[in-house]
């Protein structure tokens, strides 16, 4: 063997060596707005690590989970944990969060009224009409003393549970992605700061009553159960907990999207 030989077959395998771990495509599913767009900011940072994150868009809360335990994703980002424990617990699903991501503040938002106290006796607010939507709505007016609902039912709260309505407010469950075009329509309705977004309303200075962002209702990555140890799991975790993440979401979203790690 010549030594210019020699010498190219070192340099291959040193190359070899210091290639990515990775060589694979990660579909993850989301809903359109910041969900996706914090996952385009993370797309490079696993590039470098040839992962290729392939972002597939769904408009509504059930498919990605129904894709996911499918098969056809690998993973999703685009719910909080109750939303995933209630989906998990209704329809068997095998999959399960391996990582928190961010928490959007919920907020009801009015065209008639500047202040959650001006909503009239009879008011109709629009609520989501997924359970753990809804719920948070709803928990949102109790603490605000303008519902009671039962001891006890937590973020599992529902219409059902009303058990005290003092200004007989009128409750009308509504898709979740459809609750701004009915704005116009209804005194007020409890809005997800992704589809408010997408309407162009102001997560943080248009509601006229806000969720606190301390709560159950951070977002999570989740991965089919028999996943949640593979190393792309870790690679998406460890890129989407970036600094450099961090840094995207307090820049882009001026806090309507708060970072959770």
């Amino acid at each position: 063997m010549s030594f210019k030989t020699l010498v190219a077959g070192v340099a291959l395998g040193l190359s070899l060596i210091a290639a990515p771990a990775y060589a694979e495509t990660i579909k993850i599913g989301a809903t359109p707005g910041p969900h996706a767009q914090i996952l385009e900011a993370v797309k490079p940072i696993l590039a470098a690590q040839g992962i290729d994150l392939e972002i597939l868009e769904f408009s509504d809360y059930v498919i990605p989970n129904e894709a996911l335990a499918s098969g056809e994703l690998n993973a999703n980002s685009f719910q909080h944990q109750p939303y995933l424990d209630n989906q998990v617990k209704d329809r068997g699903y095998a999959i399960e969060s391996v990582a928190t991501t961010v928490n959007f503040p919920i907020g009801i938002y009015s065209d008639k009224y500047e202040n959650i106290a001006d909503l009239p006796d009879g008011a109709k607010i629009g609520i989501p009409n997924d359970p753990t939507n809804g719920g948070r709505v709803l928990l949102l007016l109790e603490d605000n003393g303008l519902l009671d609902l039962k001891d006890g039912v937590g973020t599992a709260a529902s219409v059902a549970d009303i058990v005290g309505n003092p200004k007989n407010f009128e409750i009308l469950e509504v898709d979740a992605a459809q609750l701004p075009r009915v704005l116009p329509d209804v005194d007020a309705a409890g809005i997800n700061t992704n589809y408010a977004e997408q309407a162009g309303l102001d997560p943080v200075n248009d509601p006229i009553l806000r969720e606190s962002p301390k709560g159950p209702y951070v977002n999570v990555i989740a991965v089919r159960t028999e996943d949640k140890d593979q190393p792309w799991v870790k690679a998406l975790v460890d890129a989407y907990h970036s600094d450099e993440i961090r840094t995207f979401v307090e820049t882009t979203f001026n806090g309507a999207v708060l970072a959770s790690w």
